[in-house]
């Protein structure tokens, strides 16, 4: 029964944007532009092998679950070069444990949210501005989620976004932007796979965050520069106001190129983070000398958190129905993760395949592998039985990587909507070695217009 709601407003959804989608076929050029989306995921693995469980582990136990987000997304013209984007949304179900257990988590489509009941919240609502540099040519946008169709865009220019928006978002590139792998609703499902896992990138719950993001554009590379709010608490709703004391930065440099007609690029990206998070060391300590017996390193504390990292993102086309692709990431693992997930340090890589060969051009085949690490810090608290908001089994006798395959096949059923078949291999969920391996299988319905 509480799924009603959900599926009552995304009729209403439909309606109104299939209407937008009739007016608009008679302009060239968009003023104003209406899309959707809405993605279903159904997961679910079979019982494995556990010496032992702790509060945030992964259910040893067969368990399935079902998560679902819709998107509006509403967009209009200000002035040249110029747009305002307002994306209402959906989120309702649950990941498997509640979104515990695993660093590496399978499914990119929830969030460490409480109640799994659907709920209308605002995603994005941003704006954006196109400031072309001299003697810039211009092109014009295809019609795509937060994008108005036929919007000229220069090719040299000063992009200016502000708002709230998702730093790592397949559906608003920006950030750590990837072809291959960059989306959980339509390409890889797992977390370290969407982005950068060892990238705490700042965000609330959901994954979005009040920014301020400036980029410097040209043909073949570019340069963004961005700050945002952190939240209150770790992986919480509301945001910290107190800018001097909280809050991300982020810089990234892009080179792309075309070597011998094939696209490829490559992006390096720093980020700091000025947060609550309290270091595993001062969580250890305290618990040593009876001052908070908790272990809790994500309890709320005085501000000095600190937390920085860098990262690595490439890829290269190799055919007209086959890419590579490339992630490595590192932070410092001194102090708590506070917003996207306990790593600190990872290295993915893998291959998208286009069904062209088979007559199936819309279709994709992935297969990826990741491996995913933390600090001595970072094990050392995680075997005294401390916590973070996703992974803690009350001890880590025995450490080793998070390790994760995973391997889709996403078939385009009509105009709108694809299906995909998804599977996870997880090794040592949690780095623990006395626990899985996990099987995760899975299936993705996404419709968008």
């Amino acid at each position: 029964m509480r799924y009603l709601a959900s599926i009552a407003i995304l009729f209403v959804f439909f309606a109104i944007t299939s209407m937008a989608q009739d007016s608009k076929e008679s302009n060239s050029s968009e003023k104003w532009c209406l899309h959707f989306q809405s993605t279903i995921v159904m997961q679910g693995h079979p019982s494995f092998h556990s010496e032992y469980s702790g509060q945030n582990s992964l259910s040893d136990t067969a368990e399935p679950a079902m998560s679902i987000t819709s998107t509006l997304y509403m967009g209009r013209e200000l002035w040249k070069g110029a747009s305002i984007y307002l994306n209402p949304e959906i989120a309702g179900g649950k990941g498997m444990s509640y979104t515990l257990g695993i660093a590496g988590f399978p499914n990119g489509q929830v969030f460490r949210v409480g109640d799994p009941a659907p709920t209308l919240y605002i995603g994005r609502f941003f704006f954006r501005q196109y400031i072309a540099l001299p003697g810039s040519e211009y092109h014009p946008a295809e019609g795509e989620l937060n994008q108005l169709a036929g919007e000229s865009i220069p090719a040299s220019c000063i992009k200016i976004t502000v708002g709230k928006i998702s730093l790592a978002d397949g559906e608003l590139p920006m950030f750590d932007h990837n072809s291959y792998t960059d989306d959980a609703m339509s390409q890889f499902l797992n977390w370290a796979l969407m982005t950068n896992g060892a990238w705490d990138y700042p965000a609330n719950t959901r994954g979005y965050t009040p920014s301020f993001v400036v980029e410097f554009i040209k043909p073949t590379w570019a340069i963004r520069a961005g700050i945002e709010l952190m939240p209150k608490v770790a992986n919480g709703s509301d945001m910290d106001l107190n800018i001097s004391k909280a809050r991300g930065e982020n810089i990234e440099v892009e080179k792309d190129w075309k070597k011998n007609g094939r696209k490829g690029a490559v992006r390096l990206l720093a980020y700091r983070n000025f947060s609550h998070g309290r270091s595993y060391r001062d969580a250890i300590a305290a618990s040593i000398d009876g001052s908070d017996t908790s272990l809790n390193v994500n309890s709320v504390g005085t501000y000095g958190g600190k937390k920085y990292g860098l990262g690595i993102n490439a890829e290269q086309e190799l055919t007209n129905d086959c890419g590579i692709f490339f992630r490595a990431g590192w932070n410092d693992g001194k102090t708590s993760s506070y917003v996207f997930t306990e790593i600190d340090q990872t290295i993915t890589g893998g291959i998208s395949i286009k069904g062209i060969k088979w007559k199936r051009p819309d279709d994709v085949f992935g297969m990826a592998a990741v491996v995913n690490g933390i600090s001595q810090d970072h094990i050392d608290f995680l075997n005294a039985g401390g916590y973070g908001f996703i992974i803690g089994d009350g001890k880590l006798t025995h450490y080793g990587n998070e390790e994760i395959i995973e391997t889709y096949y996403s078939a385009r059923m009509s105009k709108e909507i694809w299906a995909t078949l998804d599977y996870q291999f997880i090794n040592n969920p949690a780095y623990n070695i006395d626990r899985g391996p996990v099987h995760v299988f899975g299936a993705r319905v996404h419709v968008e217009f």
